[in-house]
């Protein structure tokens, strides 16, 4: 029987709602990824709904945070586009950037 307490976790069932764009992991370790692997993922290949519901469930400024560590390291796993796109997004939007 699964843990009713695992089962309505938000993180996983966002995981769970998106595990196509998770095909190279293990189904039976899908729902174990770090946080970081599940922001970049759906930074990089997820849809309009499947960022909302990562801000929703993790919080824009924690997504914000963990791309922007990513992003300053030398090797990017992010497309250049995502960098472009989410680097304006989140200095307007987060760090509060009024152009």
């Amino acid at each position: 029987m699964k843990n009713p307490e695992k089962s309505n976790d938000p993180r996983r069932m966002l995981i769970r709602m998106n595990r196509h764009l998770f095909w190279y992991i293990p189904e039976m370790e899908k729902e174990n990824i770090s946080l970081e692997a599940l922001v970049e993922t759906i930074l990089n290949y997820g849809d309009l709904e499947a960022v909302r519901q990562l801000f929703n469930t993790v919080g824009i400024k924690t997504v914000a945070d963990i791309f922007f560590r990513q992003t300053n390291r030398p090797r990017v796993n992010y497309f250049p586009q995502v960098v472009h796109f989410f680097t304006l997004y989140f200095n307007r939007h987060v760090h509060g950037s009024s152009d």
